[in-house]
C-alpha cells in the first residue's frame, strides 16, 4: 500500500533546488500549508529571496547554501537541520540541470554533471536524511522531481533523459525498500515547465546556441505549465501517496503511451517539441 503524509501541516520538509523554479514554488506552497522548512541551493541570492518570501508567509525555516553533488556537505547539512528542526518528514529532491545536446555532442563532463546533480544529488540527500527518519519511526515521504523525459527522451535530451529515467528507477527501488517503514516515495514527472532552468542550460552542437535556447524557451512559454502547478502536484503526491505523477498534458500522454507502446514514444515527444518551437 502507498504511504502518504495525509497533511504536510506541522511537518519538517526538506527542499533542494529551493532558490528558483519548481523548488521555490514548492517551498512557498509548503509554507502556506503550515510546514516547517529546510531549504538548500547553491544560489545564495535566490535562496535569500525565497527565505524572505517564506518568512512573510509566517513559516519557520532553516536555509543553507548546499551543493547536492557533495556527499559530505549534504550529510553535514542534514546534521544541522536535524539539530535545529528534528528529523525530516518530507524530502523534495528538486535540484536539477539541463544540457541541450545530441548524444555525440554531449561532452563527458556534461554527462558527469548531469548525473552528479540529477541522480547523485537525490542519492546524497536520501542517504543523509533517511537514517534519522527511519530511527524516529512514524513514516515519512520522499518526492523525487523527475521529468516527462523519463517516459521518452528525444534528441538533444540524451543525457538529461538518462538521468531522469534513472531517478524514476531509484524511486521505485526506494519505495519497495522503505514501504515496510511506512515511508512512501513518488516520482513527479512534469512536462514542459516555464522556469528559468534554460537560462543556465549548456547548449552543445552546431547552429546558433542562443537561437536554440530561445526556441526551447518558447516551447516552455507556449505550454504555460507553471512551477506552481507542479508544486501543487508534489504536495498532492506526498499527502496521497501516489507513486508516479505526470504533470501537464504532454507528460500524461507520454506516460500512457509509454505503457501502451513501449519503446515507440520518443518520436512523438520529438514532434511535440518541434510543434511547440514553431508556434
Amino acid at each position: 500500500m502507498p504511504h502518504g503524509l495525509h497533511s504536510v501541516s506541522g511537518r519538517v520538509a526538506v527542499v533542494t533546488g529551493a532558490a528558483s523554479g519548481i523548488g521555490r514554488a514548492t517551498a512557498r506552497l509548503l509554507a502556506r500549508r503550515g510546514a516547517t522548512l529546510a531549504l538548500g541551493d547553491i544560489d545564495e541570492r535566490g535562496l535569500q529571496e525565497v527565505l524572505n518570501e517564506v518568512r512573510a508567509l509566517g513559516g519557520r525555516v532553516h536555509h543553507e547554501r548546499v551543493d547536492v553533488t557533495q556527499a559530505g556537505a549534504v550529510t553535514a547539512w542534514a546534521s544541522r537541520v536535524e539539530r535545529e528542526l528534528g528529523p525530516a518528514d518530507l524530502l523534495v529532491n528538486s535540484a536539477g540541470i539541463v544540457v541541450l545536446a545530441a548524444f555525440l555532442e554531449t561532452e563527458l563532463d556534461d554527462f558527469r554533471q548531469l548525473i552528479d546533480v540529477n541522480l547523485m544529488g537525490p542519492v546524497h540527500v536520501c542517504r543523509a536524511f533517511l537514517p534519522a527518519m527511519l530511527a524516529r519511526g512514524g513514516g515519512g515521504y520522499v518526492v523525487n522531481v523527475a521529468s516527462a523525459a523519463a517516459f521518452a527522451s528525444p534528441s538533444e535530451l540524451a543525457g538529461y533523459g538518462a538521468t531522469k529515467h534513472g531517478l524514476v528507477g531509484l524511486s521505485q527501488a526506494l519505495a519497495d525498500e522503505l514501504s515496510a517503514h511506512a515511508i512512501g516515495v513518488s516520482s513527479v514527472c512534469p512536462g514542459f515547465v516555464d522556469t528559468p532552468i534554460l537560462t543556465r542550460a549548456r547548449v552543445r552542437g552546431a547552429g546558433d546556441t542562443e537561437a536554440r535556447r530561445a526556441a526551447a524557451g518558447q516551447l516552455l512559454r507556449w505550454r504555460r505549465l507553471s512551477a506552481e502547478r507542479v508544486a501543487e502536484r508534489i504536495v498532492w503526491a506526498a499527502e496521497r501517496g501516489e507513486p508516479v505523477v505526470p504533470v501537464g498534458a504532454e507528460a500524461q500522454l507520454l506516460a500512457l503511451l509509454s505503457r501502451l507502446l513501449p519503446g515507440r514514444v520518443t518520436p512523438l515527444f520529438g514532434r511535440l517539441r518541434r510543434l511547440g518551437s514553431r508556434t
